[in-house]
């Protein structure tokens, strides 16, 4: 089941591979963003992430680790938000990619959470601009036996979670997602509960 969830896209040529944020502790979005890197598939890496104070965040990390992997210092665009979920993150970067007048991205996220990205960007982003999704290995996630371990099983479940609140979203407006919250705590619960 899991493996039907997890998704990667025909990897063409790009105008940039962007990393999103959060990053687990391994640095498997990093990784996998080198190894883009390396291979050709974009001249240049965005190294997404949250603000967490107000002169260093989650986009520094990232810098560091693909810096650690081989990809040169200048060719990385850190790029900080204030945003809190996937779509909010979608919203700037599709803000910063009509700035740079990009006509294709990559987007390098955990496997779990391909599918879901995917959908995301492909909403978000501008018209005529081409999205794919790579997706990076994730060393608490293994998509084969993603029952076995606690951890796996509540990531998986919260990203199905997370997706039927995406497509509902989508669907019905961002007004929606008070209407969404209060059917997902009928009777006590809440996304934490589920998992």
């Amino acid at each position: 089941m899991a493996e039907s969830w997890v998704v990667e896209d025909p990897l063409d040529k790009a105008d940039a591979l962007i990393v999103l944020s959060d990053d687990n502790f391994y640095a498997d979005r990093a990784t996998r963003a080198a190894e883009l890197f390396r291979e050709g598939k974009a001249p240049l890496v965005v190294a997404s992430g949250r603000r967490l104070r107000p002169s260093a965040g989650v986009a520094e990390l990232m810098e560091h680790d693909l810096v650690e992997r081989g990809v040169p210092k200048g060719k990385i665009l850190r790029f900080a938000l204030d945003g809190d979920s996937t779509r909010d993150e979608a919203e700037a970067l599709a803000k910063l990619a009509k700035t740079k007048k990009w006509h294709s991205a990559i987007i390098v996220t955990s496997n779990y959470h391909t599918r879901r990205a995917r959908y995301i960007f492909r909403h978000v982003f501008p018209q005529g601009m081409e999205t794919r999704v790579a997706s990076a290995r994730d060393g608490d996630f293994d998509p084969q036996n993603w029952w076995e371990k606690r951890k796996s099983a509540k990531v998986f479940m919260r990203e199905i979670v997370g997706m039927a609140e995406t497509i509902w979203e989508f669907r019905y407006g961002a007004e929606s997602s008070t209407t969404t919250q209060g059917i997902v705590e009928l009777g006590g619960l809440t996304p934490q509960c589920l998992v």
